[in-house]
């Protein structure tokens, strides 16, 4: 009988000392209700005691950085452009029990920093260009919405450690905007250069046209000299050939026409037989009986410049 008492004992003593231990791991800090007002804070991991329930409760904090992901936000610049913005910041609880007096958990305290994150984006954009906030002095806006955010976020018990801008882009109507008029803007100086080009083209053309027209004129000038100092020369050589020996030069000057003139063909020629074309057939020496009754005289020679017959 005394045993199983004993051993009744024993197991209440087990559940209330263990109802009266709690343990705080590393990731956390813990606050001691009693009562549900604020009795204890421990922030340093291992085994604590307090009272048991319903005298004191534990309150589990979490005491690493934590992450705030804001949805996009569309904010003015200072430039009059607007910015589709995407941001998010890392916090801890730097002070557990204004912490939990003013916000009690993580939940509540995502929705205070997103307001304050948000209004204080707004505001150093308003102040800041679009190259800035894109190129220039994008480190510098983020810590200034980084100390602006934490200033407000001390008053909730949370230090904020890092204020970031993934993004900060033009809105889609706005690109489309943009890249329209790049578009017909590299399409105006397109055109110009063109322009230019075919300018620069039809003035090549001309002179050369011009270059082309003066060397033909020039090659067809020089070439008509050459003709006529060939035709001089010629006339030269046949005036000097008539004058050592006519009568030769005419009984040459009719064997090329007889040549000429008696070869194969569709033309067909009607003379009489006492044309002075047949003179050499009757005579050698090409006399020729007049036909105005002149006899015995000697045809006069040909001109040694004209064509053969």
């Amino acid at each position: 009988m005394r045993s199983g008492i004993l051993v009744i004992l024993l197991a209440i003593a087990a559940v209330a000392a263990y109802a009266c231990m709690f343990i705080v791991n590393p990731t956390q800090q813990a606050l001691v209700l009693t009562f549900g007002r604020i009795d204890k804070v421990v922030q340093e991991p291992g085994l604590n005691f307090k009272l048991p329930s319903p005298f004191q409760n534990v309150v589990y904090l979490d005491k690493r950085i934590l992450d705030l992901n804001m949805p996009p936000l569309e904010a003015i610049a200072a430039d009059k452009k607007r910015l589709v913005v995407d941001a998010f910041a890392r916090y801890k609880i730097s002070n557990p029990v204004l912490f939990y007096q003013r916000v009690q958990n993580i939940r509540v305290a995502n929705q205070r920093l997103s307001t304050f994150l948000q209004s204080s984006l707004r505001s150093e954009l308003g102040r800041t260009s679009f190259s800035a906030v894109v190129r220039d002095n994008r480190s510098g806006v983020m810590e200034n919405i980084r100390r602006d955010v934490s200033a407000s976020a001390s008053e909730l018990g949370i230090e904020v450690v890092d204020v970031k801008i993934r993004r900060a882009d033009l809105p889609e109507a706005n690109s489309q905007a943009i890249f329209g008029r790049m578009q017909t803007e590299r399409q105006r100086e397109a055109t110009e250069l063109r322009a230019q080009g075919e300018e620069q083209a039809r003035r090549i053309r001309s002179r050369a046209d011009r270059d082309a027209t003066v060397l033909v004129a020039e090659a067809k000038r020089d070439a008509e000299i050459v003709r006529g100092e060939g035709d001089a020369q010629r006339n030269k050589i046949f005036a000097e050939a008539f004058n050592q020996d006519p009568d030769f030069f005419a009984f040459y000057r009719s064997m090329q026409a007889y040549e000429s003139g008696l070869k194969q063909g569709d033309t067909n020629l009607v003379l009489s037989p006492d044309s002075s074309f047949f003179r050499y057939f009757k005579d050698p020496m090409g006399a020729s009986e007049n036909t105005e009754g002149n006899s015995g005289r000697r045809l006069q020679a040909p001109d040694p410049a004209a064509p053969a017959q």
